[in-house]
């Protein structure tokens, strides 16, 4: 024990041996404000409760999480003077999840009579004074999914701010005026005005990659309020005045049926062959050929890298030689197919109407999921610990799990299912734990003869729950044992040979990671 956490004032360097005296308790070290130090262990003096335990199995079964979604497109550009260009497409939040129907908050108990979100919101940029001029209140409504929406129409950023890069912050406040939590987008980048030059690849930031996500929108003559973004509704593919989806714009293959998306990389040039599919729904539209718009005409022979920003236009396949092809267009709210005519005086282009033009622009979105259904605290939920990566360690009878991601703090335990996990806290972008001995999660282990898969999760000391979409699995290995056919196998003698036969896994949705002990 002398070699953890014996100077606090040295980096937290590789962990070699984790495990503990039974003999003693492992205390954290602290500092004057009671944190806990880096690279220090911070154990529970006492198993946790069975009270706790019982609530984060209530919260695991129940699914009562509360999830917060920021939507916002990855460049923004910047306004001048007095003229201001609100961001395009606006930022959205959603909040989803069983968990913010559950009751309310004590003492923020619905009135008699009483209706409409328990919610609402301040979204504003990073670094802003907080002034009513830089601040957008934002008003939650029900959506028929049971979602709740709300979007800032009308934030922008000036000329004054000289920043290349910024964030949103939103502030989300309950009923009554307790706070939230606050909670912050990705960067985004601030552009002066759509890039006309041929795109290099070397100023990768504003091109495109197969893969990404993206937002379309139309603006008829170049006016604010004629603006539509490309949305999916009930199924269908429409032209909303309020609402925008993200896309996944993916490079597609001639070869290949609809629906079917080999993985291809590198950025997506004009006259590529892609399919975009709504990241909600999954619902795709069919293979289209991306073009060049210049004066209202689709430039049918430019292959450059496509930008943020950028005029295009979407040929659908199959079009006869010589016409001047079919292309996706809005009427209203509708979605339909345009037939454009070949250009008289230049063969290479066909001409189009103004509602087959869309502007694509990059989309980033963050979630954020919590569930205070066990915490007895009025403090914000935020900062919500991420997580991007695991990585298992060592074998036999102690493997790690290093927890990588952003807004760690030694407040938080790892939790594998219903078992608290020994958890070290080394930095806002690390945590270490002890993987649970396979034998926690039921009396029965030694005839384990499944895989046993079992979330990760994160517990703040106060009893705040954070899910998280990474699962652990326990997976037996065997192998024939000589003997006669049928006849029972030693029960107890061959245990430690099984537990280190014990395969370890993580899991994260549509991503496999297999490391064997």
């Amino acid at each position: 024990m002398d070699s953890l956490g014996a100077d606090p004032s040295a980096p937290p360097g590789p962990l070699t041996h984790l495990s503990l005296p039974d003999s003693s308790e492992a205390r954290p070290q602290s500092g004057a404000d009671g944190r806990s130090l880096p690279g220090s262990w911070t154990r529970s003096a006492s198993e946790p409760s069975a009270v706790l335990r019982e609530g984060v199995r209530r919260c695991l079964q129940q699914q009562c999480e509360q999830t917060v979604r920021i939507l916002h497109a990855k460049v923004a550009q910047k306004s001048y003077g007095n003229e201001k260009r609100f961001f395009c497409p606006p930022p959205c939040v959603y909040l989803a999840g069983p968990g913010w129907r559950v009751k309310p908050v004590p003492g923020q108990a619905h009135q008699s009579g009483e209706t409409g979100s328990l919610v609402c919101g301040y979204m504003g940029l990073d670094g802003a004074s907080g002034s009513a001029a830089e601040t957008q209140k934002l008003n939650f409504e029900e959506q028929p999914d049971s979602r709740e929406f709300s979007c800032a129409k009308t934030l922008y950023i000036s000329d004054a701010d000289k920043r290349k890069h910024f964030r949103l912050v939103l502030r989300l406040m309950l009923r009554g005026g307790r706070e939230l939590g606050t909670f912050h987008s990705r960067l985004i980048k601030v552009i002066s005005k759509p890039s006309q030059k041929k795109q290099s690849l070397k100023n990768t930031d504003l091109c495109i990659s197969s893969g990404s996500k993206v937002s379309l929108f139309n603006r008829l003559r170049s006016q604010t309020v004629s603006t539509r973004y490309l949305s999916v509704e009930d199924g269908d593919f429409v032209a909303s005045a309020r609402q925008w989806a993200a896309f996944t714009l993916h490079l597609a293959d001639e070869h290949c049926s609809q629906g079917d998306f080999p993985p291809r990389e590198g950025y997506v040039r004009y006259g590529s062959l892609v399919q975009l599919v709504c990241t909600v729904t999954g619902i795709t539209l069919p293979p289209m050929i991306i073009r060049k718009v210049a004066k209202q005409c689709a430039l049918l022979d430019v292959d450059e890298p496509i930008s943020q920003l950028h005029k295009c236009a979407f040929q659908f396949t199959g079009d006869h030689p010589g016409g001047g092809g079919t292309y996706l267009c809005l009427a209203t709210e509708k979605v339909v197919q345009f037939q454009a005519s070949p250009c008289p005086k230049e063969a290479n282009r066909a001409l189009l109407n103004d509602s087959s033009c869309w502007t694509i622009i990059g989309t980033e979105s963050v979630e954020f999921s919590f569930s205070t259904s066990l915490a007895c605290t009025r403090e914000p939920v935020t900062p919500v610990p991420l997580i991007s990566t695991l990585e298992l360690s060592g074998g036999g009878d102690v493997a790690t799990l290093e927890l990588h991601g952003e807004n760690f703090h030694a407040g938080l335990k790892v939790w594998f299912g219903d078992v608290e996990a020994e958890t070290m806290y080394r930095s806002p972008r690390s945590l270490v734990c002890v993987v649970p001995d396979v034998a926690a999660f039921g009396s029965d282990w030694r005839w384990l003869r499944t895989p046993i898969t079992v979330p990760v999760s994160l517990v703040r000391t106060d009893g705040l729950f954070y899910p998280s979409a990474f699962s652990f699995t326990y997976t037996p290995e065997y192998s024939a044992r000589p003997g006669t056919p049928g006849a029972p196998e030693a029960p107890a003698a061959d245990a430690d040979a099984l537990l280190e036969s014990i395969h370890h896994e993580f899991t994260r949705t549509n991503f496999h990671l297999f490391i064997q002990t």
